[in-house]
């Protein structure tokens, strides 16, 4: 198998990349993630996701990359990871009782061609009482997740239902990724 790299040292990510059962290394991005104001969701992960792999993959040309970028969207607001505890507390109240959407943009690229997707996921919190989230806070695990909080973890608690793929909430959708692996590496082999 060809050397596979994920353009992320994301703790999740690597759990997910795990479930493939075939060794792979990590090499974070060092990519600009600054994007023109009022970039559709669905657009901006894709640009991210192809940015951080297009520069890992500049320096492993004979690897397969994936690159990966999720963020929340609700109301037209994009809700990436908090800037503190105060806004972590804004977006868990924005989310509260409400449905928002989770996009992870996906991009692999290797020497047989690159393919670039998103996924989305509808996710539906239980309303949530301020004394929750002030518990939920003290967790710790708002402050390194797009929208506040972790579906994998205590955020699972906060949640009513999904419609879409739960992997996608956690940062990447590993079945559809499977999937253009096996592809790509199909063109390299024709």
């Amino acid at each position: 198998m060809k050397k596979l790299i994920l353009a992320s040292s994301s703790p999740r990510r690597v759990e997910l990349m795990g479930i493939l059962g075939v060794p792979f290394e990590t090499c974070p991005s060092g990519a600009d993630e600054a994007l023109p104001a009022n970039t559709p969701p669905a657009q901006a992960v894709e640009i991210l996701a192809a940015r951080k792999c297009d520069e890992v993959f500049s320096r492993h040309e004979d690897a397969l990359v994936i690159g990966a970028d999720t963020l929340v969207s609700i109301d037209g607001q994009v809700l990436g990871k908090p800037a503190g505890t105060e806004d972590a507390r804004r977006m868990l109240r924005l989310l509260s009782g409400r449905t928002h959407m989770v996009y992870t943009g996906v991009a692999l690229r290797s020497a047989g061609g690159k393919s670039v997707f998103c996924a989305c996921t509808n996710v539906e919190f239980y309303p949530l009482s301020d004394e929750f989230i002030e518990w939920y806070l003290g967790t710790g695990e708002p402050f390194d997740k797009a929208g506040a909080y972790g579906i994998q973890q205590k955020g699972a608690l906060l949640v009513q239902r999904i419609d879409g793929d739960y992997f996608n909430v956690m940062g990447l959708p590993i079945a559809a990724v499977a999937r253009r692996i096996n592809e790509l590496l199909c063109k390299e082999e024709a």
